[in-house]
């Protein structure tokens, strides 16, 4: 089993930045596909970014595009988001997730992410 756990969320004015933290444990997920996915009350939960397990394949959702890096050090087991230029729009519970099955091109849709995290709350104030 894979256990993934979020930090780094916060309340930040429009236009600043935060640095989301996955912490992974119970296995190595250095050969996983990684993603970063989100929700806002009343909408479903959608995606944001992933990474192939050597980071050298990276994806993301048209509207963060340029404002949003997602990274990962295998060594420490740790996926990253950095997200820049934060729009309110932005305010959601943000998750990682693991997609085992596709290290190389890891999946755009919740459906097919394996393990999941429980979430951190990020809130951009207009």
């Amino acid at each position: 089993q894979v256990q993934l756990v979020e930090s780094g969320g916060g309340l930040v004015q429009a236009g600043g930045s935060l640095r989301l933290s996955c912490a992974a444990s119970g296995r190595t997920v250095s050969n996983y596909g990684m993603g970063w996915f989100r929700q806002a009350p009343g909408k479903e939960r959608e995606f944001v970014a992933a990474i192939s397990w050597n980071g050298g394949n990276t994806y993301y959702l048209d509207s963060v595009k340029g404002r949003f890096t997602i990274s990962r050090d295998n060594t420490k087991n740790t996926l990253y988001l950095q997200m820049n230029s934060l729009k309110p729009e932005d305010t959601a519970v943000y998750y990682c997730a693991a997609d085992q099955s596709r290290p190389g091109t890891p999946s755009t849709r919740r459906g097919e992410y394996d393990y999941w995290g429980q979430g951190t709350q990020v809130t951009v104030s207009s």
